[in-house]
This record gives structure tokens, C-alpha cells and sequence, in this order.
């Protein structure tokens, strides 16, 4: 548990939930309800096991923070708690509230013990990737995918990683599971579009044969898009982007647009993962939200981005 002043705010609550949910509870000496949900409070922080952390402000010697968070929800009475979670204030709730529907409210925004299993795991498989031990890594993000079926960024990182490796079938049952989720993941329909071009390369034409075929009938979309196919699937990115395009410049329908659809697949599987963001006070200001910071750009992406913007536009 800790007490949050105004010198303190930005470093222990808003810093502090980058890594991990921090419970905010306003409260004041004489308010009866506040030494009521007080212990429920500190009781949970220790049942959670590290889940949330608890921070304490009293609203008679901080009342410029209470102030701003109060208006922000709409709130005038305490105890009021305000859940932060990566810089931003998310939820909260008002009134000594019974310690059931208090753990109602923090199941709804923590993560589970499963979900930091598989956090920890992919924490370790960045680091021994970073280091070259593929199997290893491998290892951890199955772990993770086991631990935590629902955490898809660990299931892109497993399946990617097993594309990487050359372990198709591995990556295609890791894949199914939440294949209907590619309308609505960019990442797992990155996933996909690779997928797909390892399990056809195998089954495609020599590359002498697609030359010829493309060389006699520039608009031989199949051609290019099994060529593109095979370049894909060999890791050749920017060479699967080139013959993608020219299937883009000619017919930017063709095949419900599969060929651009692939295109941006490639470009979401060769960009970096966006930093989670991160919070900055302005100068003179108590600030309750951050500002993500951008990441370093990729080069080659925005030289690749700007490619199709010109073809489709």
C-alpha cells in the first residue's frame, strides 16, 4: 500500500500502472464509511497476491488530486475509489461497498493469475529469443498459450515464431483456435495471410513456371499471387510486397482483395510492437491520463506503407 501525494502522484500512481492496476481509495479521517471499506481493501491487496496494488490518498491534505479526480467522475462524496491501469484512470466506484462486490469490481479489471503466468512467460520467451534460443523461447510461449488460451498476443508470438522455425503443422493447430478472430486482430490476420503461403508454397509451381507465365500475361494475377505466395513463405517480405502491389496497381479488387489484404499482413507482421504508453505530467498541471509515446519508426514499413497508399489512392 502506498500514500499518494501531489509530489508523488505521477512516479507511484501513474508511473506505477504502467506495470501493474493501482486501486486508488480517496478517503478522510472522519468519514465513517472510509474506516469501513478500508480493511476490506487492504485485505484484498494481500488476497490478490501482487494482482492490484492498493494506494491511499486522504482528501483533506490532498485535495487538489481529489478535487480533479472527483469532477473528472462526477463524484462528491467518499470513500471513492478510481481504478488506474496504464497511466489512465479507468473505473471506480462509491461508497464503503461490501468486500463481494468490491472483488466483482476488481475482477472485471485485473488480471488473473493465469494472465501474469503467461505475462512472465512471455516476458522470458522476448529474452531468449533476444539470445537465439528459439526452442526455448518456443517452449515458454506454449507454456503461455496453455496457461492463458485467451491471450492472443502470446498466440501470435508462438504461431509467428513457429512460422519462423519452420514448424508449419505446430503453427497451423496453434492457429485454429482463434482463427474467427482475424476480422477483428490485425495481428492474428498477419498470422493467417503467412500461414496460408507456408502450407501452399510446397504445392506451388517451379519459379521458372510463374516467371514464363507472368513474362506472357502481365495481368496472370494467379501467377503473381502464387508467387508472391512462395515469397512469403521463404521470409522474402519486401519481394512478396513487390508482386502483391502489381496484382494491387492493376485490380485493387481482385479476389476480395486478397492481395492487398496480404499485403497489409506483411506489413503488420514485419512492424514492431507498439510500446504500451506512457504517461507524462505537464509542467504546472496535474495531469490523470498519459500520452503514449511513438514508437521508433521502421523505414522500410513506412517506405512499403507509403507504396500502397500511392496504388490505392
Amino acid at each position: 500500500m502506498i500514500d499518494i501525494t501531489l509530489q508523488n502522484f505521477e512516479a507511484e500512481l501513474i508511473q506505477g500502472s504502467m506495470s501493474q492496476p493501482i486501486l486508488l481509495d480517496i478517503w478522510a479521517p472522519w468519514c465513517g464509511p472510509c474506516r469501513t471499506l478500508g480493511p476490506i481493501l487492504e485485505k484484498l491487496e494481500t488476497a490478490y497476491g501482487g494482482r492490484f496494488r492498493l494506494a491511499k490518498l486522504n482528501s483533506d491534505e490532498q485535495p487538489e488530486i481529489a478535487g480533479q479526480l472527483s469532477q473528472a467522475f462526477g463524484v462528491r462524496s467518499i470513500p471513492f475509489c478510481v481504478l488506474f491501469d496504464r497511466g489512465q484512470p479507468v473505473d471506480g466506484f462509491v461508497g464503503a461497498l461490501p468486500e463481494a462486490q468490491v472483488r466483482e469490481f476488481l475482477d472485471r479489471h485485473v488480471p488473473t493469475e493465469q494472465a501474469l503466468e503467461a505475462e512472465a512467460d512471455l516476458a522470458e520467451a522476448d529474452a531468449l529469443e533476444a539470445q537465439g534460443d528459439t526452442a526455448a523461447a518456443l517452449g515458454r510461449l506454449q507454456q503461455a498459450v496453455a496457461v492463458d488460451p485467451a491471450n492472443d498476443t502470446a498466440r501470435y508470438d508462438y504461431v509467428k515464431l513457429l512460422l519462423e522455425a519452420g514448424q508449419v503443422a505446430l503453427a497451423r493447430q496453434a492457429f485454429d483456435p482463434v482463427a474467427n478472430k482475424v476480422a477483428l486482430d490485425a495481428r492474428l490476420a498477419a498470422a493467417g495471410h503467412w500461414l496460408a503461403a507456408c502450407e501452399r508454397a510446397p504445392h506451388a509451381r517451379p519459379m521458372p513456371a510463374l516467371d514464363a507465365a507472368i513474362a506472357a500475361n502481365r495481368r496472370d494475377f494467379d501467377a503473381r499471387f502464387e508467387r508472391a505466395q512462395v515469397l512469403l513463405a521463404s521470409g522474402r517480405f519486401t519481394d512478396a510486397m513487390d508482386e502483391l502491389l502489381e496484382i494491387v496497381m492493376r485490380d485493387k479488387g481482385w479476389n476480395d482483395e486478397l492481395a492487398r489484404k496480404t499485403y497489409v499482413g506483411i506489413l503488420e507482421l514485419m512492424s514492431r510492437p507498439a510500446p504500451k504508453p506512457a504517461a507524462e505530467a505537464a509542467k504546472g498541471a496535474l495531469e490523470v491520463t498519459g500520452r503514449a509515446r511513438p514508437g521508433a519508426a521502421d523505414p522500410v514499413v513506412d517506405q512499403y506503407r507509403r507504396k500502397l497508399s500511392m496504388a490505392l489512392f
